[in-house]
């Protein structure tokens, strides 16, 4: 049986589920090498000011290793963040037959990609787009440079079209591209026998004193410039002095512009805060939405797998086009609208003229067309190519 390798630098919701796929497939053998040994049970978040400890299991049903990390400043916020002078040998002394990087900006990483290329296949996955570039001379050396380490990789595995655009203009050939779409645990956010859902979130929002007919908009994430929450409270607000019938928006999350936030609804009755919730609760926050809306403004939206997250709980979406995932998940008028990212205007148009019914046309809609980005996509696209390597080129 082929054998892969997988480098990250940390145990992620998003990922550990389908590395569990893949071991439980059993069409290949799976280790997943973590660089970032310091994180093996909590993340410290920065943005939102705390220690994340996730309240879904990671670690299990797959086969791991943590690799000792020597930094004096350990974590991923830089290149010398991740050095673990152990990993080449660790990795050769399991012999795979490819290895799949997680990012390439950490010292130890982009070693071992330089060390193993020409020897086996070296993979990448990544999610970069080019929306938040803006030209000059910073982007041309970044440009040069990202073109260099990428010659390092034999294949990379997209995520989604804007993620194609940025591996085909920093060097690498479409034949060396790889559809592996982003996505979530979608039976996750599924009502099923063990969990309604819909019945939890409409007894949070009664909690909440937010009647059930009443067209609710949920923002969920960290509250940063990136996110721009401020816009999304301003637009609400503007677009209730229009509609007939209010809006109620739920903001959840924590982060350096809360306490903004807040000063910014003295007086209104319609908006609620509610902490960070984790991921177990992730389903009911969903649903407690006629329409979920991300709104950012970047740099670094490269995907915005809450889109994902808001569509398996049947909620469509409103989006700004810096939303990397957009494109892809997106279908205007469908599951959900977009606007410009700068634009309140726009996106008080939108707001201004929801209405319920169409709400739950939407999220039908919505629901249908995540079933297009699963686990079992990545999961296939990575067997398939394991199954072509000729482990002595």
């Amino acid at each position: 049986m082929k054998k892969l390798a997988i480098v990250i630098t940390h145990p992620i919701q998003y990922y550990a589920p389908w590395f569990k796929l893949l071991a439980i497939r059993g069409n290949l053998e799976l280790k997943v090498f973590y660089t970032w040994s310091q994180a093996a049970h909590t993340v410290k978040d920065k943005t939102f000011g705390r220690d994340i400890k996730w309240d879904v299991p990671l670690l299990e049903g797959y086969n791991y290793e943590f690799v000792d990390n020597e930094s004096k400043k350990p974590g991923s916020h830089h290149f010398f963040g991740i050095d673990c002078p152990n990993l080449i040998p660790n990795l050769k002394a399991y012999t795979p037959d490819a290895i799949l990087f997680f990012g390439w900006n950490f010292k130890s990483h982009l070693k071992a990609m330089r060390y193993f290329h020409g020897k086996i296949p070296v993979w990448f996955r990544g999610d970069s787009t080019l929306l938040d570039e803006i030209g000059g001379a910073k982007t041309m050396l970044r440009r040069l440079v990202l073109k260099k380490v990428y010659t390092y990789v034999d294949k990379a595995f997209y995520v989604g079209q804007a993620n194609k655009a940025y591996f085909l203009k920093h060097g690498l050939r479409d034949n060396q591209l790889i559809h592996a779409p982003h996505a979530v645990n979608n039976a996750h956010f599924y009502d099923n026998s063990n969990h309604d859902y819909e019945k939890g979130a409409k007894l949070w929002k009664r909690d909440l004193a937010i009647p059930e007919d009443q067209i609710t908009v949920v923002f969920a994430g960290k509250f940063e410039n990136k996110k721009q929450p401020n816009l999304l409270v301003n637009a609400v607000i503007a677009a209730n002095k229009i509609r007939e019938k209010p809006l109620a928006l739920i903001m959840i999350g924590n982060g350096p512009l809360e306490q903004n936030l807040k000063s910014m609804i003295h007086g209104v009755s319609y908006i609620r805060f509610l902490p960070f919730q984790n991921q177990s609760k992730m389903p009911l926050v969903y649903r407690m939405a006629s329409i979920f809306c991300l709104p950012s403004q970047g740099p670094g939206e490269t995907w915005g797998l809450a889109i994902n997250e808001a569509m398996a709980s049947e909620r469509p979406v409103i989006v700004t086009d810096k939303v990397g995932g957009a494109k892809d998940m997106l279908i205007e008028g469908y599951n959900g609208y977009g606007f410009y990212h700068s634009s309140q205007e726009e996106l008080v148009a939108i707001l201004e003229n929801l209405s319920l019914n169409d709400l739950k046309l939407m999220g039908s809609n919505a629901r249908e067309h995540v079933e297009k980005f699963t686990m079992c996509h990545i999961v296939e696209a990575l067997e398939n190519e394991l199954l072509n390597v000729d482990k002595s080129s």
